[in-house]
């Protein structure tokens, strides 16, 4: 609940930032000089940037979390068998270990999105975000029966 309130906040931080940034290239477009109109243009190309990216980011998150109530559903979620330091961080042979047994498991079923969930989960265990999302995006794709990103 925390990471949805904590997401939520952002966006509606970067909405405010973008509709700011906005008014900013509106007025430079209203003063009318090429300089002004040109600097103008290039404000405003940054909050479509960034609606544009926050947009295909919730989209992200939402297909996601879908399938994680799926997964839970079916009392298929991964379950956390991870060893934490004192401090509450995952210890890293722990994680390794857990990828290890995630990646099998990928490799003998490569068509099923659960297994790909799993190690998209086990990629954000081992510290490692690009994969992690990549993975989820496979995992969604096979799930939705889309063509599935190489």
């Amino acid at each position: 609940m925390r990471a949805k309130i904590t997401y939520f906040l952002t966006a509606a931080v970067l909405v405010v930032y973008f509709v700011l940034v906005g008014s900013r290239g509106v007025m430079l477009l209203k003063q009318g000089t090429a300089l002004t109109v040109t600097f103008g243009v290039a404000v405003l190309i940054l909050p479509v940037i960034g609606a544009w990216f926050l947009w295909k980011n919730t989209q992200f998150v939402s297909r996601a979390n879908r399938l994680a109530a799926e997964l839970e559903a079916e009392g298929g979620l991964p379950v956390d068998e991870l060893v934490r330091t004192p401090g509450g961080r995952i210890d890293r042979d722990s994680a390794d270990a857990v990828f290890a047994k995630r990646r099998a498991e990928t490799e003998d079923s490569p068509d099923d999105w659960r297994c790909w969930f799993r190690l998209a989960v086990a990629y954000h265990d081992a510290r490692d975000t690009p994969r992690a999302r990549r993975a989820m995006q496979r995992a969604i794709a096979l799930h939705d029966g889309r063509p599935v990103p190489s």
